[in-house]
């Protein structure tokens, strides 16, 4: 059907052969009258009968085979008003029919006046087309007609001929979005017609293109359709949101009543905009200028808006002070409207990118603008539009549920952009970057900007763009690690309202975009990445940002722990050390991250719902309801096939065996303190029966008072103890027995997981239904459920251990050992019940003279051991089991196994004394260096000699003989002219023997009264004396290999330390050798010093070895290797604050012991270089002890020293006045630099005797304090030194934003002169050795490094471990435990003196901090806190 065109020009040659065939065309045959006399008029019915068939008289007709003029009657009739304003829907119906198929026939030219057409067009506009909205009508075909008819021939465009239309221009768009949208229905529901939409969307394009210009409101009504897709559009058209000007917010828990497909009314205009993007461009634009420019021309202040750069200052300012005198900005009214606009944009990006070319610079020109607001929204705009989300937001985002199973593999991971609903998924028709790239730019320069709220929302913008590839567009490789790192450098932001930003971007990552995305620049252990950033924010110095990052680290390691199990190597090296980060924030001791990391273990890394199916053999009733598409099955085909436990039991092991051993410690911790929380609550749960809801019928005072007791406990545990006191009274006030009951299901030992897990979920119920419905209670309760439940140490999970343990499966063996042995060490009554199967597993893998052991059994056996120590009568007595551990010390390996075999048969065996004597014999019978199993015959022998000292007492000497002269004096490797290595952490069996002979001589010592024999007494501690100072040389012919030097050296150490946790043996240790064995913790190869510090640390955090010893670790201040540093830092101020919590001086008297091993230092002397150095000792020690109370009495201290002379060398006593000149001098400058005011210590304090003599005469005295020994170079230093070395280490956030502003750098004239070249003082970090034995450690030589310097390199210590540690677990059997031993029920005092402060407890002030505020390390140790042994002077009297 030819459609209509406006008039052209045509050749005259058509002109005159249209003329001609005028006369030969055939005419209208409608002769009828339409047109009638007022007060006459045509009956409806049969006016409709006429018009009915001149419309199909018309309809048969072709445009060019018809006399036109014919028309023109019937034309001037169909435009009377008569028909145009009929009352009857069918006769308006039918003229309109007529009239478009006129409007048709004669086109190009209309048969009509501009009155009449403005008539028709009022008929069409407003009658005819509203009509449609109305698919039942009886007339809607007719109505269909006229829409085809005027969309077809294009009739439409005359309405722009037609003067004044624009009302009717307006009127026709208006009602075509209106019947579009569904905003008028049809009274039977049904739905338009796909082809009247089309024909809608074509009329209006037609307008839009033929129109010189639209009326502006035109502009609004297709510009808001694109709101459509907001579904926030319906809420903000309330009145309460009109009226109080918020902008509303979709709500996510109705994301299923989103619309799934783009509105019809969306798709019109988005199909106008297509159609005619150069006039929209124009139209658009104009209308976006009317509300931006107006809103930022409300920035202007006195007609002049001020321009300041807002690129961000060195130094971040807060909100208030960024926006200070600058223009007050929009009004609440204009925000409306631009949160409006710029919802718009981004929709209209996804729709038609085109008409925005030109509103793509005006946001441009927001990035720069003044007011904060407004380049808030320019970045969140552009941010979405380079993104593709539109108008209804981001995309959900995915589900990451640690607790799925099966787990989610990476390659089925499912897509971030995966989404069923089309409004929300990411779109970018095309690449903004390139679109464009001049407004990009600008957009990521903004990360530079000044207020953190901008740079809040740049971190959400690039989080989203990475997301989604930019709108599924892509991102080139360099273009994403740009983004990527600039995402990291978010997370070390300065401000907290960056970095939380930055955290939840990460959190929005799916687990297959984190891998390739986010990991792409290296996982956490790469310094800066993302996820190494996130990594730190678990220790945030902010709670909320803290909380955020380490859920998020812990979610993403809960998801990926399926891949990490299935042995991925890309995810574990990404990702693998996430529980390491985790659980170090332990040692921040800050009570806030206690809470958070029980929720965290317990919901994230090891929920407590996993895995979501019944216990193996139970009836499954929801089959595969839990199981998640496409991911990992394990092979196993339905759920009946799986293990429960042991699969809880492998994501618990797996996650073991990726901490490090500092995490490891701390998630062992965590696990322990279950038994004496366990007993405070089961004490708190007596008391709250007897209280019973406040209604107590006698004992009132006292039971209040002991409940009293026991909540405060609890609440010092918590970071809110007043809550948590108010939450717990509230708890013991609804009296609710069966709450009670479950939480000793949750305790108790013989609780199994599934009973524990149901116990949790149903109590968490009880609390939420209780009436009244305690607010907060739960949050209390929660954390303290988690502490005392069996979640990780579980009965259940035994069995699945053992099995892991003797079959390595998935490489768990040595794990699962562990574990086995903290259970048995922690929690003995749940590993009671699998004893017996581990010992049958014993006799089966018990060795013979042709047969080893399995490299598991020495686990087991240690695990064994412990138990039997406590345990005796639980473990099997039968002769086969005491054949097999007899067996196991003959022929054990490695020789540990033979020792812990010894000790079950010491603890157990009933014939003990006959089961000693035969292994006496055996061990020392025919023995030769270097004989069949003659390993595991020394370590037979030195537990014998530690367990059974009668039974070895008569064959003492042939004992004594094997282990001097048949080992330790023998050199079997001599060493060679050839350089060695000085560390090897795998050592021959020569060095492995003269360690067990070395123990059996030591064992002996400790097997005798401290009063027995002095002359064994006086050679062992000789002997240990000598291997420290010669460096481990015993041969006379000095041909030791070096290697086996450090390991004796280290072995002598450590066991002068096991000597002396006894008193007497303590006071064997003369001042002289306790200095050399204080040089240990300089020794040049790091794993002696680690290993040295390590146990040294451990007895004092135990309360084992005198006060003495801890002048020993603040030799550390030139420690090369930074984390060993760091952790005796943190571990130092805990210690610090456990005795200030208890009321003891002792880190401050110290002091004087630490001057006097200064003194004695090998690397001392007056020189000033050496006194400089030397302050960095004493700064090492105030800077974890020293504040404002206690400073006083460490000067006091300082000036003591220098009133006494030295008592082990008088000789060096002038040490001890320079030391003391140079210690008072370091302590008034850090008084300064941290503005104290240091009061004058009121008391008297005296100084050991053993180290500190007193001086002839009061002349002497006088002499000595008249004299300034501190040389002039270092006064005049004292404050550079002082500052330089005081400065606190920045978190990495600060450091990261510290580097955009350069300090200057210091004259010379007042720089430190260049420190002396001595090896202890250097502060580079050391080598790490290469994993070959053979490898060369370097190390200074000795005339250089004295015995302080270390060169060595900071590697793993693979070598054999010493029995310390076992005897240490041993013992721990052996010490009484006044809780374990009197029942709850009858000694409950005892239970409730367990609920005040322990040793170790943090002192908590208001805010639920430590003292002052600092983050420290939590050390469990004893209650006793016993001054030094040491008689000590007295203050001397006045000098008056």
């Amino acid at each position: 059907m030819p459609t209509r065109n406006r008039p052209a020009i045509t050749a005259p040659a058509e002109v005159i052969e249209q003329e001609e065939a005028e006369d030969e065309l055939p005419g209208l045959q409608f002769n009828e009258p339409l047109s009638w006399r007022a007060g006459k008029p045509i009956p409806v019915a049969e006016l409709l009968r006429r018009l009915q068939a001149l419309a199909r008289e018309l309809k048969e007709m072709d445009q060019e085979e018809h006399d036109r003029s014919t028309f023109s009657e019937v034309a001037k009739e169909l435009a009377s008003p008569n028909l145009l304003a009929h009352k009857d829907k069918g006769v308006r119906a039918w003229t309109a029919c007529s009239l478009v198929d006129i409007l048709r026939l004669c086109a190009p030219d209309a048969p009509f006046t501009g009155t009449q057409l403005k008539d028709i067009f009022s008929l069409f506009v407003k009658s005819i087309l509203p009509a449609l909205s109305d698919p039942s009508n009886a007339y809607n075909s007719q109505h269909i007609y006229v829409l085809q008819s005027l969309s077809t021939i294009k009739s439409i465009v005359l309405l722009t001929d037609i003067p004044q239309s624009e009302n009717l221009i307006l009127d026709l768009f208006t009602s075509f979005f209106d019947i579009t949208s569904g905003s008028t229905k049809s009274s039977t529901g049904e739905q338009l017609g796909k082809n009247v939409e089309h024909e809608m969307a074509a009329i209006l394009v037609v307008l839009v293109d033929e129109s010189t210009s639209l009326p502006s409101e035109v502009v609004d009504i297709i510009v808001a359709q694109f709101l459509r897709a907001d579904p926030r559009v319906v809420s903000g058209n309330s009145s309460k949101n009109k009226k109080n000007g918020t902008v509303p917010v979709a709500d996510e828990r109705q994301s299923t009543l989103l619309m799934k497909e783009l509105p019809p009314a969306y798709n019109m205009a988005k199909d106008i905009c297509n159609s005619c993007p150069e006039k929209m461009t124009r139209y658009v634009s104009q209308y976006f200028n009317d509300v931006i420019m107006d809103a930022s021309n409300s920035t202007v202040t006195d007609g002049t808006a001020r321009r300041h750069s807002h690129r961000r200052a060195s130094n971040d300012h807060a909100d208030s002070d960024e926006e200070e005198d600058l223009p007050s900005g929009p009004s609440d009214d204009d925000l409306r409207e631009l949160h409006k606009a710029h919802r718009l944009l981004r929709e209209l990006w996804r729709a038609s990118p085109p008409v925005l070319q030109n509103v793509i610079p005006q946001l441009q020109a927001e990035l720069s603008a003044e007011n904060v607001q407004l380049r808030l929204l320019a970045v969140e705009t552009l941010g979405d539009i380079v993104s593709g989300i539109g108008a209804a937001g981001p995309p959900a985002p995915p589900v990451m549920d640690p607790s799925t199973y099966p787990t989610v593999s990476l390659s089925n991971a499912p897509d971030s952009l995966n989404t069923n609903n089309i409004l929300t998924t990411p779109l970018s028709p095309q690449p903004f970057s390139q679109a464009h790239p001049t407004a990009y730019a600008n957009l990521l320069g903004r990360k530079k900007d000044k207020s953190p709220v901008i740079r809040s929302a740049w971190t959400t913008a690039i989080g989203r763009i990475l997301m989604t590839s930019a709108g599924g567009i892509g991102l080139s490789a360099h273009e994403e690690e740009t983004l990527v790192t600039y995402l990291a450098g978010m997370l070390v932001d300065g401000d907290e309202k960056v970095r939380f930003a930055a955290t939840k971007a990460v959190a929005s990552f799916g687990f297959s975009d984190v891998i390739n995305k986010l990991g792409s620049i290296g996982g956490i252990s790469k310094p800066d990445s993302v996820l190494a950033n996130l990594a730190d924010r678990a220790r945030d110095r902010k709670h909320g940002v803290r909380v955020a990052g380490m859920n998020t680290l812990a979610r993403i390691w809960g998801v990926a722990a399926g891949e990490i199990a299935a042995g991925n190597e890309t995810v574990s090296s990404i990702i693998g050390a996430a529980p390491s980060k985790i659980y170090d924030a332990f040692y921040a001791n800050d009570l806030d991250i206690f809470v958070l990391l029980d929720h965290v273990s317990f919901e994230l890394l090891l929920p407590i719902s996993f895995p979501p199916i019944k216990p193996k053999g139970s009836k499954v009733t929801n089959g595969d309801s839990q199981r998640v598409k496409d991911s990992q099955t394990n092979g196993d085909a339905h759920p009946d096939s799986l293990d429960a436990d042991k699969i809880r039991t492998a994501r618990i092991l797996h996650l073991v065996k990726d901490l490090d051993p500092k995490a490891k410690k701390a998630f062992f911790a965590m696990q322990a303190r279950q038994v004496n929380v366990a007993k405070i609550t089961t004490a708190f749960l007596k008391r709250c029966e007897e209280y019973n809801g406040g209604v107590m019928d006698e004992n009132e005072a006292d039971i209040k008072s002991h409940l009293t007791k026991l909540i405060e406990w609890f609440s010092k545990s918590m970071p809110d103890p007043v809550k948590v006191s108010t939450d717990l009274w509230k708890f013991a006030k609804m009296h609710d027995r069966r709450s009670y009951q479950l939480i000793k299901f949750c305790m108790a030992p013989e609780s199994d997981y599934r009973t524990v897990q149901k116990a949790i979920k149903e109590l968490t119920k009880r609390i939420e239904n209780a009436p009244g419905n305690p607010v907060g209670l739960l949050d209390t309760i929660t954390p303290l459920l988690y502490r005392v439940s069996l979640l990780v140490y579980n009965k259940s999970h035994v069995p699945a251990i053992v099995e892991y343990s003797r079959t390595d499966e998935n490489g768990l063996a040595s794990t699962a050992h562990e574990v086995l042995k903290e259970i048995s060490t922690q929690t003995p009554e749940v590993f009671k019940v699998h004893v017996q199967e581990l010992c049958k597993v014993l006799e089966e893998q018990a060795p013979s003279n042709g047969k080893s052991n399995e490299p598991g059994a020495v686990d087991t056996l240690k695990a064994c051991a412990g138990f039997a120590q406590k345990f005796p009568k639980d473990i099997p007595r039968e002769r086969k089991f005491l054949e097999a551990l007899t067996n196991f010390a003959m022929y054990g390996t490695p020789p540990a196994a033979a020792k812990h075999a010894v000790t079950i048969i010491m603890a157990t065996a009933e014939k003990k004394e006959m089961y000693a004597k035969d292994l006496l014999q055996k061990s020392i019978k025919n023995f030769a260096f270097g004989s069949s199993n003659f390993l595991a015959r020394l370590a037979a022998l030195s537990q014998l000699m530690l367990l059974a000292p009668k039974e070895v007492d008569e064959e003492s000497e042939a004992v004594t003989d094997i282990a001097i002269n048949q080992v330790l004096v023998q050199v079997r490797t001599p060493a060679g002219s050839e350089p060695q290595p000085e560390w090897e952490d795998d050592v021959d069996d020569e060095c492995k023997a003269k360690i067990w002979a070395l123990k059996i001589l030591v064992n002996q010592l400790r097997s005798i009264e401290p009063d027995g024999i002095p002359e064994i007494q006086a050679s062992v501690y000789k002997l240990l004396d000598r291997l420290i100072q010669d460096e481990g040389e015993l041969s006379k012919r000095k041909d030791t290999p070096a290697s086996h030097k450090s390991h004796l050296r280290l072995t002598a150490a450590r066991l002068y330390l096991k000597l002396c946790v006894k008193k007497p043996y303590d006071e064997l240790l003369t001042p002289t050798s306790f200095n050399h064995l204080a040089t240990v913790a300089q020794d040049s190869h790091y794993p002696v010093r680690l290993s040295f510090l390590t146990q040294l640390k451990k007895y004092l955090g135990q309360n084992r070895l005198s006060h003495r010893f801890y002048a020993i670790v603040f030799l550390l201040a030139f420690e090369p290797a930074d984390d060993l540093r760091e952790d005796t830092l943190t571990w130092i101020r805990a210690r610090s604050q456990f005795f200030a919590l208890h009321k003891s001086t002792s880190m401050e008297t110290l002091f004087a012991r630490l001057l006097s091993l200064l003194a004695h230092h090998p690397d001392y002397s007056n020189t000033p270089e050496d006194l400089a150095d030397f302050t960095k000792y004493i700064l090492f020690y105030l800077n974890p002890v020293a504040n404002a109370e206690n400073l006083g009495l460490i000067y006091h201290i300082a000036q003591r020293v220098k009133q006494t002379r030295d008592a082990i060398d008088p000789s060096m006593s002038e040490n001890l006045y320079y030391l003391s000149d140079l210690a008072q001098a370091v302590i008034r400058r850090y008084e300064e630099v941290h503005s104290w005011s240091m009061q004058t210590w009121p008391g008297k304090i005296g100084l050991p005797n053993t180290l500190f003599a007193k001086l002839p005469s009061h002349k002497v005295a006088q002499e000595i304090a008249d004299k300034l020994w501190l040389p002039d170079e270092v006064v005049d230093r004292m404050d550079e030194l002082v500052r330089v070395k005081t400065k606190t280490k920045k978190r990495k956030s600060d450091a990261h934003n510290d580097d955009q502003t350069k300090k200057k750098a210091k004259s010379s004239s007042t720089a430190a002169p260049k420190q002396k070249s001595l090896p202890i003082r250097k502060t580079t970090k050391p080598k790490t050795p290469k994993a070959r034995k053979t490898k060369e450690v370097d190390a200074v030589p000795s005339s250089e490094r004295r015995r302080s310097g270390r060169a060595a390199g900071k590697g793993k210590v693979y070598a054999e471990k010493d029995d310390e540690e076992d005897d240490q677990d041993m013992q721990m059997w052996d010490q009484p435990d006044k809780d374990e031993e009197a029942s709850v029920a009858e000694e409950e005092e005892e239970v409730e003196e367990e609920a005040k402060p322990k040793a170790g407890t943090k002192k908590v002030n208001g805010n639920g901090k430590g003292r002052g505020g600092k983050k420290e390390a939590v050390e469990v140790v004893s209650d006793d806190d016993n001054e030094d042994d040491d008689d000590e002077l007295s203050d001397p009297p006045d000098s008056d």
